[in-house]
């Protein structure tokens, strides 16, 4: 994979003069019609053998373009924030939005590569990081990102030539790093393991592309050339994306039943016994958040249900039980400018809490599959994907200690047509209803389908929905906090073993 990489390569400076300057105002063009068409976000991966010009090459890119739409980040050992949070936290925090472009140094690649060398990373355990990474490319590309991934390459006697090269220019020494001397000692195990991971993760939707790192002019062209002819390409390519084969392939129920049909909706709690268990399970949440188990992991609460199910009231009865400086609400409405130029599910994972902290989300990730599935806000195939994005986005949580419970407040028709009423006639109440309430409800039947198929394709083991019968908000809301605590002290209890 690496031979044509490792023989010499060299272009000579009157050559390189010659071409620069063509080259260099050919990307800064490509740059501002990127920026302009605000389609594309761009994401460059850096990796391969230290010493292989990897940083000359990244300053050398931005003196070519415009810096100011370029944003390097480099991901060396994980900062305390990171940590408490899942992995991927730290790379979605850093996605730079349409565009612009973002250098990423020390990226997932790095990581694995790094794990896999110095046997922190079992077999499983990469092929279950190729696994994410490859679906973490595929979310960004369907949402419309360019990945480019550079492997800088050396031979070993061009590596250790190299590194004793800087080490005796006074001028320039200072650039050796002890991993520059480690990695002279695992060289063949590197370059092994990166022959491994890069043709397992070489795609048509985020290609490898392997840079011979011997000669500086000879590689700066090439890095210059593939993005100039990469980015040219996708600012040519028609906005149109090809229709799925079926529009909407999802299973339709013969006897027009769902989940929600089998709730019993009379379901209430007389006033003396709400109080008497909100009480208890306030009081049980209280204690629970406090418990030096939650140490090890976060809570997240995702409210979705039917306008005016009382999702408002279920979170302030949640939040009256703790100190607020343990928990965050976060009220999800339309995606700001700002939302969406980042992938859709950019917003949500800023919002990911650290270790010991409480999340609550009023509306969620869910809006790509309900409202905006409903009301024609995307296309079939961007919320058809969803699907399978919310999976991976919640697996994610879970297996960094996130206990995620999400509710479905559902009420009957008759139900929320009462309480728009008492709304409209409260002045206290009139803020909360709306003509999109009123309009909403008269796509009642397609709301419901929408939720039916949310819950089949996204009611996990790691992520079960909860379906809760708010017609009588009193029992609704102890059902919410009895669920919490129960999946909390769930666990807790999975924890020690």
């Amino acid at each position: 994979m690496f031979e044509s990489a490792e023989i010499d390569h060299v272009i000579d400076k009157a050559t390189f003069d010659a071409e620069e300057q063509v080259l260099r105002e050919a990307l800064l063009d490509v740059q501002y019609a990127l920026r302009e068409q605000g389609r594309h976000a761009v994401i460059i991966l850096i990796n391969g053998i230290e010493g292989a010009g990897k940083g000359e090459t990244v300053k050398l890119l931005n003196e070519w373009m415009d810096p100011r739409l370029i944003q390097v980040s480099t991901f060396d050992q994980q900062t305390d924030e990171e940590l408490a949070r899942p992995a991927a936290w730290r790379y979605w925090r850093q996605l730079p939005p349409k565009g612009r472009i973002g250098i990423f140094f020390g990226n997932w690649y790095s990581q694995m590569l790094q794990g896999r060398v110095h046997g922190d990373l079992k077999k499983d355990q990469l092929n279950s990081a190729i696994e994410g990474a490859l679906g973490l490319e595929q979310m960004l590309c369907n949402e419309g990102t360019l990945i480019f991934k550079f492997w800088f390459h050396l031979s070993k006697k061009q590596m250790l030539t190299r590194l004793k090269t800087l080490q005796d220019d006074p001028m320039h020494s200072w650039r050796l790093s002890p991993l520059d001397w480690q990695q002279s000692k695992t060289y063949d195990k590197f370059v092994r393991a990166g022959e491994d991971v890069l043709r397992r993760t070489s795609r048509d939707y985020s290609p490898w592309y392997i840079v011979a790192g011997a000669d500086a002019n000879y590689r700066s062209l090439t890095v210059g050339r593939i993005l100039l002819e990469g980015l040219q390409a996708a600012l040519r390519s028609s906005a149109e994306r090809a229709p799925l084969p079926h529009a909407t392939p999802l299973m339709t129920r013969t006897d027009q039943r769902s989940l929600l049909d089998s709730l019993d909706m009379s379901l209430n709690l007389a006033k003396a016994d709400y109080r008497e268990q909100l009480a208890r399970e306030q009081a049980r949440l209280a204690q629970l958040m406090r418990d030096k188990r939650m140490r090890r992991h976060a809570l997240v609460a995702v409210f979705e249900g039917n306008d005016a199910a009382g999702k408002g009231g279920a979170i302030r009865r949640v939040a009256a039980a703790l100190d607020p400086r343990q928990y965050r609400i976060v009220p999800v409405a339309a995606p700001t400018e700002e939302e969406r130029a980042q992938p859709y599910l950019w917003r949500f994972w800023r919002h990911v809490p650290a270790r010991g902290k409480f999340t609550v989300f009023d509306r969620s990730w869910y809006g790509r599959v309900l409202v905006e599935r409903v009301e024609g806000f995307c296309a079939p195939e961007d919320w058809l994907r969803a699907y399978g994005e919310i999976n991976d986005f919640e697996e994610q949580l879970s297996n960094a200690g996130v206990v995620l419970v999400k509710f479905w407040l559902a009420i009957d028709e008759d139900t929320q047509l009462q309480r728009f009423r008492e709304r409209e006639s409260n002045p206290v109440k009139r803020f909360k209803i709306t003509e999109e309430d009123w309009r909403n409800r008269e796509k009642w039947s397609l709301y419901r389908e929408a939720v039916g198929d949310m819950v089949d394709r996204t009611s996990t083991r790691l992520a079960p929905w909860t379906l809760v019968e708010a017609n009588d908000k009193q029992f609704a809301r102890v059902k919410v906090l009895r669920t919490i605590n129960d999946a909390l002290e769930a666990a807790f209890e999975r924890a020690r073993h």
